[in-house]
């Protein structure tokens, strides 16, 4: 499966312009077409620790099983492999946060778009979102695991009443907050041309997904230059909170390629 797309991928995260610590933690392996989002919540380095967990285990985890039924030629279903990866992550981090105080409270939000043969498995809890350009139409794939987002579904606010609520960075789904997690995953198809973005809630929070469209169609193949503008704007707009983005183009056959892998702190 891993090699059927090509796909040229550009990686950028920022602390912002308020944050001393940047929690957020990005990750990529092009090799088998995963890549994560994690936002740490819990403060200090907590949540920067359970970000981290977060982006490694699924690299690992994914990486070594994937190539094992590759090797020994054994049935591999992607969605049972994220939902056991992350139900064991979450298992990690809570057992972690419950023997140090240290640690207390510390959990993460995830988004992992794995792109396998001509179709995209992608597992996710919290507000750290997937979206998808294709053909100048941007899509929101997933769906915030928030307070807000669950005031939206019930019409009970707007969704320009959702942007300034008070509540709205509460998330009703993360991993490590409790013994169980239940993370959404589900699969969509892909095609040659897609542009998908994977960010974290400090760019959403600070762009709007108009601008955030209209920077994605002026991308024009420059992944790099993209994903520094959408850093930008988050940090011209105020920049309150870590931001994290990834961009993903899945182009014509070929190997798969970072444009730009960086991180600053």
């Amino acid at each position: 499966m891993p090699g059927t797309l090509a796909l040229r991928f550009a990686i950028k995260s920022h602390p912002g312009m308020v944050r001393p610590l940047n929690e957020d933690a990005v990750g990529a392996d092009p090799a088998i077409g995963l890549f994560v989002v994690a936002d740490g919540l819990g403060g200090y380095n907590a949540g920067e620790i359970a970000a981290t967990m977060a982006v490694s285990r699924l690299l690992g985890d994914l990486g070594r099983g994937l190539t094992a039924a590759v090797c020994f030629s054994k049935t591999y279903d992607p969605a049972v492999a994220l939902r056991r990866t992350l139900f064991a992550l979450n298992g990690e981090i809570f057992r972690a946060a419950l023997q140090s105080t240290m640690y207390e409270g510390m959990a993460t939000t995830v988004i992992a778009a794995w792109l396998l043969g001509s179709r995209m498995w992608v597992a996710h809890a919290g507000d750290s979102r997937l979206y998808r350009l294709r053909d100048g139409n941007l899509d929101q794939i997933t769906k915030d695991h928030s307070f807000s987002q669950e005031l939206l579904d019930a019409g009970m606010i707007t969704v320009e009443e959702a942007r300034t609520l008070p509540a709205k960075n509460l998330v009703t789904r993360a991993i490590g907050t409790s013994p169980n997690c239940d993370p959404e995953v589900r699969d969509y198809d892909v095609q040659r041309g897609d542009l998908l973005l994977l960010c974290s809630d400090g760019l959403t929070e600070m762009v709007a997904e108009a601008r955030i469209r209209a920077l994605l169609c002026a991308c024009d193949g420059d992944l790099a230059a993209t994903a520094r503008r959408l850093i930008d704007e988050a940090n011209g707009a105020g920049g309150r909170d870590n931001c994290s983005v990834i961009l993903v183009q899945v182009d014509r056959a070929g190997a798969a390629h970072a444009d730009d892998l960086r991180a600053e702190s």
